[in-house]
């Protein structure tokens, strides 16, 4: 029970990434490249999606997908985290970290499932190519991306309306780069224990569900790959998976660490890395894992490419041209 002469908090100050000074221009080059790059790579790849009819089939649909959460993680933690390094004023509101944690919740649950999704798809393409219209149409893409956002948005205000029922009265300092749940619940003096039960079983859920799903269709994926007959389609195929799957490793890898863990109420130094890593590194090294490593997309990038340097070209010819 909290006594009420005690001092309730609604500020708190982030204070991971901070406390070495010495590194903070560094830290701030390093971070401020990587945004930049993510941004990029992520809206570059969502234009080229979207402008290239022959991208709007459901994979390219799904990577379209996966990399506006990509650019909404990444403006949703990088800004605030680089503003700390240089700012006097370290201090986000109670409802302000409610905020950030909910848009961050929303997108990496969206996440998971246009992960699992997107092993489904290259599970029946790879499978049972002959079917693959019929199996994956366009509107089962559809319904599985709109699921995708819908449990996003659900998950997170799950964990978001049960904060309302703790009390923070002890240090309002996070060690932490972002307003996460579990720093929260570190800082609450009331007994977080029906939150960390609610975070285990629901984040538990979706990673077994996402995870599984995942594992599932690459199994089969790697049969399929070993059956085939030429040498040439089972290196492309295991290529393609094998990088896919190392980006799948990362993020899932760095969430089970962060949130389905014994003792997930012990501070720990380790938080900061993992966070990092499915937060900042995973976004950035999407676009290239997903794209660079496609035919498809270095074909159709290499065409938008050469035409608009042939254009540009001839443009000064035809103006200069007398009428």
């Amino acid at each position: 029970m909290v006594e009420e002469n005690q001092s309730m908090k609604t500020e708190f100050i982030l204070t991971g990434l901070t406390d070495h000074p010495d590194l903070k221009n560094l830290l701030f080059v390093v971070f401020f490249a990587i945004y930049l790059i993510t941004m990029v790579g992520n809206i570059g790849l969502m234009i080229l999606i979207s402008k290239e009819r022959s991208l709007h089939t459901p994979m390219y649909i799904f990577l379209g997908n996966l990399a506006f959460v990509d650019s909404c993680c990444a403006c949703a933690i990088t800004p605030k985290m680089l503003e700390n390094l240089f700012s006097e004023d370290k201090t986000v509101s109670l409802y302000d970290c409610m905020a950030q944690f909910y848009f961050l919740c929303t997108v990496e649950t969206a996440d998971c499932f246009l992960l699992a999704a997107m092993a489904y798809d290259r599970y029946v393409a790879i499978c049972s190519p002959l079917q693959y219209h019929t199996r994956m149409s366009k509107k089962l893409c559809i319904q599985m991306t709109t699921g995708a956002y819908i449990a996003g948005n659900l998950h997170s205000m799950i964990h978001v309306g049960l904060l309302f029922r703790l009390a923070f009265c002890e240090s309002n300092h996070i060690n932490h780069f972002y307003c996460d749940i579990l720093p929260l619940y570190r800082l609450s003096c009331v007994d977080p224990y029906i939150n960390e039960l609610v975070l285990f079983v629901f984040s538990g859920s979706i990673q077994v569900f996402t995870i599984g799903s995942v594992l599932i269709s690459y199994l089969y994926i790697l049969f399929t790959i070993f059956k085939m007959k030429s040498k040439e389609g089972r290196m492309k195929a295991f290529s393609t998976c094998a990088s896919h799957f190392l980006s799948v490793s990362l993020f899932y890898g760095s969430l089970f660490f962060m949130y389905i863990r014994p003792n997930l109420l012990e501070e720990g130094d380790k938080d900061i890395p993992a966070a990092i890593l499915f937060t900042i590194i995973v976004p950035l090294l999407n676009p290239f894992i997903y794209s660079l490593r496609n035919k498809e997309v270095k074909t159709v990038l290499q065409k938008n490419l050469m035409k608009a340097t042939t254009s540009r070209k001839f443009k000064p010819v035809i103006s200069s041209v007398p009428s």
